[in-house]
């Protein structure tokens, strides 16, 4: 790895996604990942897969994208993770998770310290903090990461609360969908009033800079300090939606680590979520020039 570039690290789940039409490579931060490689961000990915087939092909997979597999332990016990995929009939996805899988048992290395410590940015979800060995590694890297990005993520039924409540008040950035912050609002036993007044509450609480809340076809809203910035979606026609919180992840803190302006940093954002909506998967082939000509053709923004 370049070490004089700056470079962002994703921690948690890799696996396959099982489909009605095949396997794709997936996993909420590696996507994040991928589509970061995509943007021209360098990219570590510190995850675990099993000894198995899969794992071999998911190894083989990451390298033909060129992604980095530097920080990708293998386990000799645990298989690789796969996620059942369903949709409904308005293309939402629906996932049952394979759960203790190599993933649930990634551990702690000691070249892990430089490599988080250097980076831009540390990403991660909730999901990765369900079983004891991954959220123990977890909690030890967030303490080294200088910006500390978190996904919230839900995945029922792996919602621990308690680490949800952790993790907000280590983050330094949060993302999150309306659903999510509804019910983190419910969880804090507060009552939900509005968008406003509801994320002022959670940056208070857990004193956060900056909170990121995705809507959908609703468009998003970026929230740092006393500020707030609104931003219409992108209107397309989608594919599926598998993976699009992912991508407008990834462009976000493509220009977030470049301390781009909020316009700047949210047209990247709307413009890739909706543009691997338009797509089949959460990692479509595409470059960089195709993604940078839809985003001029199609990006509109409301304040």
């Amino acid at each position: 790895m370049n070490t004089n570039k700056p470079y962002v690290v994703c921690f948690g789940e890799i696996l396959w996604d099982v489909f009605p039409n095949g396997f794709r490579a997936g996993g909420a931060p590696f996507n994040v990942a991928y589509n970061l490689d995509k943007m021209g961000v360098e990219v570590q990915m510190i995850s675990k897969i099993g000894n198995d087939q899969l794992g071999n092909d998911l190894l083989t997979q990451i390298k033909n994208w060129g992604v980095s597999t530097d920080y990708i332990q293998v386990d000799d016990e645990k298989a690789t993770g796969t996620v059942m995929a369903t949709f409904d009939d308005h293309g939402e996805a629906h996932y049952d998770i394979l759960n203790n899988v190599a993933w649930d048992h990634i551990s702690i290395e000691p070249k892990h310290r430089e490599l988080i410590q250097n980076s831009e940015a540390l990403v991660f979800g909730s999901l990765i903090g369900r079983n004891e060995e991954s959220r123990k590694t977890l909690l030890e890297l967030v303490e080294l990461s200088k910006f500390r990005v978190f996904d919230v993520n839900f995945r029922p039924p792996f919602i621990d609360f308690d680490l949800i409540k952790t993790l907000l008040h280590k983050a330094h950035l949060v993302k999150m969908n309306k659903a999510e912050l509804r019910t983190i609002i419910q969880y804090l036993d507060e009552e939900y009033l509005d968008e406003e007044t509801s994320i002022r509450f959670i940056q208070k609480y857990f004193d956060l800079n900056e909170i990121v809340l995705t809507k959908g076809s609703k468009g998003a809203r970026y929230f740092v300090g006393k500020d707030s910035f609104t931003f219409s979606a992108v209107s397309i026609e989608f594919t599926d939606t598998v993976g699009s919180g992912d991508s407008f992840l990834a462009g976000f803190l493509s220009k977030r680590i470049q301390a781009k302006s909020p316009e700047e940093i949210m047209k990247q954002a709307v413009s890739l979520g909706a543009f691997i909506t338009s797509k089949s998967g959460a990692c479509p082939d595409y470059t960089y020039d195709e993604f940078k000509s839809f985003r001029e053709e199609h990006y509109t923004k409301t304040i």
